[in-house]
This record gives C-alpha cells, sequence and structure tokens, in this order.
C-alpha cells in the first residue's frame, strides 16, 4: 500500500502530534516501509522524532492500526527497539512517536561487517524471553496453503522482519531494531529462514547465506526436512501474494525464495 503524504493527516491529528513533540519545523518522509499510512522523520527545535500513523476504519481498527497497537505494545519490552515516546488518538487516527534513531541501513552483502551486526542482533533478540504481550503464532502465515504448519510453531520472541532497511546501524555500530508490527511467537530458526531471502537479494549464494545461517544454534538443531517444508510453503505463499499485490520489491523477494528453495531441493 503506497503511504501517504503528512498533509494527508486532519487538522485535529496534526494538532495532536505537536501537542506532544511541539512545533513542527520539517518532516521527512521514510524511505520504505508499508506498515503505517504515514511515517516520518518530524523535526521540531526541541529535537526529532520518528512519527508513525495510521488511519482507522468506520467501525474498527485496520490492519495497519493493529500493526501499530502490537509495535505500541511490544517496544518497550524489547531489546534494540527504539523508544516509544507517546501515543496519540485522534480524528480516527493512531500516532505513535519513536525516539529518532540515527543512522544507516544495513548492509547484507557478501563480506559486509554489517553482517556481523546482524549476527549480534538475532543472538540477542534469541536469547530473549519472549514477552507475554507477544501472542501472534507465526504459524499461522502458512497455515491456509494446505499441509501441516506445527514445525513453524514455539514460544519464541520473532521480530520475522529483519530485512536490511529495518536494522538501523549507528555511527558509533550500534544496531537498532524497527518495525516490531509483526511481532510474533514461534520457533527460533524461523527468524534466520526470513533472514536468509534478504541476504540472497544483496547478493549472498544460497550455500553462503546457509554457512551465515549455521552460527545460530536454534538453526543447526533444526529438522533439514521442517527447514524444506518452511522453503516450500513461503514460496507458495509468496508466489500468491505475488498476484494480488503490486509492490515493486515482491518479484525479487520471490526470485530469492526461489532460488533458495531451487538450492534445497537440489543438495539433497
Amino acid at each position: 500500500m503506497p503511504r501517504g503524504d503528512w498533509a494527508d493527516l486532519p487538522a485535529e491529528v496534526r494538532e495532536a502530534i505537536e501537542t506532544r513533540t511541539g512545533p513542527i519545523l520539517r518532516v521527512v518522509p521514510a524511505p520504505a516501509g508499508n506498515h503505517a499510512d504515514i511515517a516520518s522523520a518530524v523535526e521540531t527545535p526541541g529535537g526529532t522524532t520518528f512519527v508513525k500513523a495510521a488511519r482507522k476504519l468506520e467501525d474498527r481498527d485496520g490492519p495497519e492500526v493493529r500493526s501499530l497497537r502490537r509495535e505500541a505494545l511490544v517496544c518497550p519490552r524489547v531489546p534494540l527497539a527504539p523508544r516509544l515516546l507517546w501515543t496519540a488518538e485522534a480524528g480516527g487516527w493512531l500516532a505513535l512517536g519513536f525516539e529518532y534513531v540515527a543512522g544507516r541501513t544495513a548492509d547484507y552483502s557478501p563480506g559486509s561487517p554489517d553482517l556481523s551486526v546482524l549476527a549480534k542482533s538475532v543472538h540477542e533478540l534469541q536469547a530473549t524471553p519472549r514477552p507475554d504481550v507477544v501472542t501472534m503464532p507465526v504459524e499461522r502465515r502458512w497455515e491456509n496453503l494446505g499441509r501441516d504448519v506445527s514445525p513453524m510453531a514455539g514460544d519464541a520472541l520473532l521480530h520475522t522482519d529483519l530485512n536490511p532497511h529495518n536494522l538501523i546501524i549507528t555511527p558509533d555500530r550500534r544496531a537498532c531494531v524497527v518495525d516490531w508490527a509483526f511481532t510474533s511467537r514461534g520457533a527460533p530458526w524461523v527468524e534466520i529462514g526470513q533472514i536468509i531471502p534478504w541476504l540472497l537479494m544483496s547478493g549472498q549464494t544460497p550455500a553462503q547465506a546457509e554457512d551465515w545461517a549455521s552460527q545460530f544454534p536454534s538453526w543447526l538443531a533444526a529438522s533439514p526436512a521442517d527447514i524444506d517444508l518452511y522453503v516450500t510453503l513461503h514460496e507458495a505463499l509468496w508466489r500468491r501474494r505475488s498476484k494480488t499485490r503490486p509492490a515493486a520489491w515482491i518479484p525479487p523477494y520471490l526470485a530469492a525464495i526461489r532460488q533458495w528453495a531451487a538450492y534445497r531441493r537440489g543438495s539433497r
């Protein structure tokens, strides 16, 4: 879904936001992401705040509002997330204000030093007990594909979308993980499986990506048959979604999954 412009916010919503941020001097839209109607860095005399906002449906929360509510619950309870500063509801919208993290998006290409930052972040997340507020089962993503999805079930904390745009690296090489919209519970190795297509899209081969994955105990402990099932179902899921979603990133993402699936079939 394409994002809107800051000017699309009703005056009542902008007023509620400025009550919390102070007078807005400049708005810089986020270059990527699609889990909110508005996502922008908002500059004020007191500093910069990152604001995400979504429009409610007439009589209920829509998917974007639900994802923001999930972020508001999760971010204060997990490591590496930006600090949630405030929430605001006005004019049929929900807005969240986060601390602004200055940095750059990660580089997952072969040999990149950012791969060690990613690995350290994943190790930290895998060592974090799942907060009680994280209840969405990750396996439900694939349950409509007619196969047993129980191998993906579990009780671990999963971010599920550690793509390069969601790992912000600060000038002093600290990591900040953003966009917790689809935080889930599940088998811990699924987190690594969700990362591998992004490694492939960054120029890694399937062999290189799986070699990187082998540093995680959860990945090594997973049954190869369960990983094969995951890859098969993930390919089927995104093949289906590619027919209904126009986003430009989906075809290369699907191509990466197909590349990985072909590699696993050929390695058996």
